[in-house]
């Protein structure tokens, strides 16, 4: 959860991989896979239904196309929209550990308090949810992997389609004025272990990375990847 969107985005017309494309949402942007069913990764802020049938509305498609979401971790301006679209049918697929700690209240996080616990708190509890875990392929974009990256939330995860070579981090990568760096320190959970699960990354190839807050990059991410990991001591 960064403070701020980067000021460079992709327009929303303009395909990140073909059929992928990103819907500003407030603070963040989420991203539309356009298949039969339509799928969409994250949900952003409570809120963001309107945005989101908007972005679907411009490609010829209403809210009863969208079957599912997919998180790729629980703060609020990635999960927060997820439970009003839980409730007009759409599945949500989240990790379990994010999912579990959605369920903790302001009154819980102030009992025990941490970074980690208020996020979650901020963060509607969802009323039913689809658990993804490590390993998992989903049938989007030829088949999407899922890759668990833990330390920005015990939840994150990054998604990854071979067949485009394209990797969504969510948050566990960030792309500040163009220099890709690790997670957020101020917004992790555990920023340690954010920077040593992304190491995992770096047996992908990938020719895109695509940032939640940020344009993707589409030069050098292999080389961009190894370079993060040669700076994580173990």
């Amino acid at each position: 959860m960064p403070a701020q969107v980067g000021t460079t985005h992709v327009a929303q017309d303009d395909p990140i991989v073909p059929g992928v494309h990103a819907v500003r949402l407030i603070r963040v942007q989420a991203h539309l896979i356009d298949d039969d069913p339509v799928t969409l990764i994250d949900a952003g802020f409570v809120g963001s239904s309107g945005r989101i049938e908007r972005a679907l509305a411009s490609r010829g498609r209403s809210m009863s196309d969208l079957a599912r979401v997919v998180c790729t971790h629980g703060h609020p301006d990635h999960a927060g929209g997820a439970r009003e679209l839980a409730q007009r049918g759409v599945e949500i697929l989240i990790h379990p550990a994010d999912a579990e700690g959605m369920r903790t209240d302001l009154r819980a996080a102030l009992r025990n308090p941490s970074r980690g616990r208020f996020f979650a708190a901020m963060t509607p509890e969802l009323p039913a949810f689809t658990p993804v875990n490590d390993g998992d392929v989903l049938a989007e974009l030829g088949g999407l992997e899922v890759i668990h990256t833990p330390g920005h939330t015990p939840g994150s995860i990054c998604l990854y389609g071979p067949r485009d070579r394209v990797l969504f981090v969510g948050d566990v990568l960030q792309r500040r004025r163009g220099r890709v760096s690790f997670a957020s320190g101020l917004y992790s959970d555990d920023h340690a272990a954010a920077k040593r699960t992304m190491k995992r990354l770096t047996s992908l190839d990938v020719e895109v990375i695509v940032f939640s807050h940020y344009p993707p990059l589409r030069e050098g991410a292999i080389q961009t990847l190894a370079h993060l990991a040669d700076q994580v001591n173990d």
